[in-house]
């Protein structure tokens, strides 16, 4: 059977420092740690859920305890909290004691359990909600050893074959859509685990309601008024038939969690047309429905096009990056790393507070962030006031970094990941290696390498080069090594001995990518990975200036929010633009701040995106540049599309 081409290293120890390190370090403090008591319904929705009267709750509300979960874990292991350890520790242990005799552990009265819908007569996501406890309780087996953890993940699985397997209609039968079919991942997760047959079957049978077919054919339920028995996706077909993921019946974003099983089941059967499915799948959205700032989905689903202003949900995003890690395990595939560095950077940091308290529901390319509670305040309860499905989700985006940031090959290593940090992983079976990186980078290009083996080893170490890098160069132990192109990794295989140095230095000129359609007029600008965005609140002298300019505040490119206002009267010029370092005097700096000119004279301060608009203020990421090189072609080398 054909095996990932990369894999994650288990037990590995990450230690993240700089401005992403302290973002997770904040997320840790102020939402992680206090999110639990502070919302105890997070659990005492399981504990109580045959109690009249029923709970008011939102129809997703069993996800919000196995997201929390996930990406608890995800970022315990990228810091190492012993306090997070702890905490999770207690909130497993509190979770599993609320499973059913028979596994369920959802939040609906008995007669409701994963029927998909509620007392009162509405739909509801119950295997979906399943489906998350299913992943946290696994990632958590996988870093504590907690044997608990797993026995109750597979008492869910084995519920879930009692109720669906070999019975008509499937989960589809229920009047679910896309997001209930989701378990098709986590049952093929479990197969590999355990290898327990009826696991790979209950996957290969959701793949096939994946067409609707049998829905159509019969409900066991009858009809409900609420919603018709509609077909799912039928990702698999429509994807071999060469279909766009938007084109396909149901291209919302909970799409990609279930479609992430054609991953695992290419793994296990060698059927490669799960594997075709899936990068085509993973392709068609980078190309139409990834954002400049490395999000996904316009009103929570793909539209076609990725200049098109519309919400761009944080759960959305969060899912994209699980598929690529996906992806990038499957391929190896450079191009995939450089895209979950683009969301990482930009739209990873843009959806939390700084201060790790909160996070967005939308990150919008142009516009004004807000706090998940003042867009999503709705699924606000009694007992869990700041749960919502993005408060729960948004902390993955940084865990996820301990999926792809160092990964294993045959041959050796694969470094991914740069920015300050210290990783130790287990080469062989008695060999440890620490890679230690001293950067300033993103803000810089130049990154130092120390390779530290517990004893002298050979093997080969891969370095990342991104597509945007033009002109690179790396120094091994002062020597330059030669080769290093872009959207590439540079392998460098040698017998390793502690003290051995890499210098690497990645082009951080800019490049642009000029808008179209929506953004028609604008531009995008990008140092290295970073996209920059301009920030009225870095920019006092230049606002109120002329406030009659209908040429921009009428641009389809600045009137998204209705609070926009307009950059500067008069563009950028891409041709002699120079962009410099500078310092913010006042409290609360941006991560990057750029002091950018241009002959004409015109001068402006832009800061990273993930900083722009934290205070409130309105930012803008699609900004007016003339002579902007052309919009290169997509290509699956330069997927940005971005010039020079």
């Amino acid at each position: 059977m054909p095996n990932p081409v990369f894999n994650r290293i288990p037990k590995s120890q990450i230690e993240l420092a700089g401005v992403v390190g302290q973002y997770a370090d904040n997320v840790i403090d102020n939402w992680l740690l206090t999110a639990p008591p502070a919302n105890p319904a997070m659990l005492e929705m399981f504990r109580d859920r045959e109690a009249q009267p029923y709970r008011q709750m939102v129809p997703w509300a069993g996800e919000f305890a196995g997201k929390y979960l996930t990406g608890a874990v995800q970022v315990l292991r990228v810091t190492g909290n012993r306090r997070l350890r702890a905490c999770l520790k207690e909130f497993v242990g509190r979770l599993l004691s609320l499973q059913a005799e028979d596994g369920y552990l959802g939040p609906w009265p008995r007669q409701f359990r994963l029927a998909n819908y509620a007392p009162k007569g509405g739909y509801t996501w119950d295997t979906w909600g399943h489906y998350h406890v299913m992943l946290g309780l696994m990632l958590w087996h996988e870093e504590s050893g907690d044997k608990a953890a797993l026995k109750g993940a597979l008492r869910i699985a084995d519920l879930l074959c009692t109720t669906f397997l070999g019975r008509k209609g499937g989960i589809v039968a229920t009047g679910s859509s896309e997001m209930n079919l989701a378990p098709a991942h986590s049952m093929a997760m479990l197969y590999r685990k355990t290898k327990t047959p009826r696991y790979l079957e209950l996957a290969m049978q959701i793949v096939d309601e994946f067409s609707g077919a049998e829905a159509r054919r019969r409900n066991t339920h009858p009809p409900p008024a609420y919603i018709a028995a509609a077909p799912a996706g039928d990702y698999f077909r429509q994807a071999l038939a060469g279909k766009e993921f938007f084109e396909l019946p149901k291209p919302r974003w909970e799409s990609l969690h279930p479609v992430m099983s054609f991953a695992e089941l290419y793994w296990t059967t060698g059927n490669a047309d799960f594997r075709t499915a899936f990068e085509h799948l993973w392709w068609s959205i980078v190309k139409h429905d990834r954002h400049n700032n490395g999000s996904f989905s316009t009103d929570e689903q793909a539209c076609g096009h990725p200049y098109k202003h519309g919400r761009i949900e944080t759960c959305c995003t969060v899912a994209w990056m699980a598929m690529s890690v996906e992806m990038l395990k499957m391929t190896g595939n450079s191009i995939v790393a450089d895209e979950l560095e683009l969301s990482t950077l930009n739209s990873v940091t843009g959806m939390h507070s700084v201060s790790g308290r909160w996070a967005t529901y939308n990150t919008p390319m142009n516009g004004v962030r807000c706090a998940h509670y003042h867009e999503i305040a709705f699924q606000a309860r009694q007992g869990s006031p700041e749960l919502n499905c993005c408060s729960v989700n948004a902390p993955r985006g940084f865990g996820l970094i301990s999926e792809w940031a160092l990964m294993k090959d045959r041959e050796g290593l694969v470094l991914n990941w740069y920015a300050p940090s210290r990783i130790k992983a287990r080469i062989g079976r008695r060999t440890n290696v620490v890679i230690e990186q001293v950067t300033e980078y993103p803000k810089t290009g130049k990154i130092t390498i120390k390779i530290t083996p517990s004893k002298p080893a050979e093997f080969t170490l891969k370095l990342r080069i991104p597509h945007w890098s033009a002109k690179t160069r790396v120094l091994l132990n002062g020597e330059k090594v030669a080769g290093p192109g872009p959207a590439s990794y540079l392998a460098i295989a040698r017998r390793w001995r502690r003290g051995d140095t890499i210098e690497l230095n990645l082009d951080m000129s800019l490049h642009f990518w000029r808008g179209e359609r929506d953004c028609k007029g604008t531009t995008s600008i990008y140092r290295g990975p970073v996209l920059l965005a301009y920030d009225h609140r870095y920019n006092l002298e230049h606002e109120g200036r002329n406030p009659r300019c209908p040429e921009f505040i009428t641009s389809k490119g600045w009137n998204f929010h209705k609070t926009d206002a307009p950059m500067n009267p008069e563009p950028l010029d891409a041709r002699t633009l120079r962009c410099r370092p500078a310092k913010w005097q006042s409290w609360d700096p941006p991560a990057m701040l750029f002091r950018v000119e241009s002959a004409n004279g015109k001068t402006v301060h832009l800061c990273d995106y993930g900083s722009a608009g934290d205070a409130g203020t309105v930012s803008h990421s699609w900004i007016p540049v003339k002579h902007a090189p052309r919009t290169a072609k997509f290509t699956r080398t330069n997927p940005l599309r971005s010039a020079r």
